[in-house]
């Protein structure tokens, strides 16, 4: 009896190491992935990208037989990030936006790598600011405020939703803090306009 035991947890413990090792690849690969978009960098956005798919789907079969291991935390953590690094680019290329049966991931997962994807959008939206893109940096700030408007509409315990609540309570930070960074500048943008504007009338009259 102990011997068929400790069969079924080697077994187990295999899975987890093989499962654990394949997430940390995925989280790897999905963070270097999104890094990539920043840089604009789309050619290597997509090959890293297909590293972290190929990592979530050897960690998914080989814990898929082992749910004591599969819903431990890790496994969610992976596929989290890897959601992130497709929605990011989803957001800032303005293309559709895949749910998650279609990135075979769990819902908690992808509602969560939403919202920290649209928290990436924060430093695009800068890298637009600096280079005088403010349409960009405005309608990268509507996409914010969409998923976040959709986010906290989901309104289910977080044993349900994954900890969703102070996944978008950060977003909410990071979207109140960006609002006034782009505020701020088209302000300026405007003041500065002005004052060029009346520096011409004075030399014209």
């Amino acid at each position: 009896m102990a011997g068929a035991a400790r069969a079924e947890l080697d077994g187990v413990q295999s899975a987890r190491e093989s499962g654990l090792a394949a997430c940390r690849r995925a989280v790897r690969a999905a963070g270097s992935s999104i890094r990539a978009i920043h840089r604009q960098d789309q050619e290597s956005y997509q090959r890293l990208l297909g590293e972290c798919e190929r990592a979530i789907r050897e960690a998914q079969s080989a814990l898929a037989g082992h749910p004591m291991v599969a819903h431990a935390g890790f496994l969610h953590d992976a596929e989290k990030e890897y959601s992130e690094a497709v929605l990011t680019w989803s957001l800032v290329s303005g293309g559709p936006v895949p749910d998650h049966t279609e990135l075979r991931v769990g819902l908690p997962a992808w509602l969560n790598g939403l919202a920290e994807a649209a928290s990436e959008l924060r430093r695009h939206l800068l890298d637009r600011l600096r280079s005088g893109e403010t349409s960009a940096a405005e309608n990268l700030l509507a996409v914010m405020e969409d998923v976040y408007e959709a986010l906290v509409s989901v309104d289910y315990p977080d044993a349900v939703t994954g900890g969703l609540r102070r996944t978008a309570d950060a977003l909410r930070a990071v979207l109140e803090r960006t609002r006034s960074d782009v505020t701020t500048t088209v302000m300026q943008l405007r003041l500065q306009a002005a004052l060029e504007a009346r520096s011409i009338v004075e030399r014209a009259t």
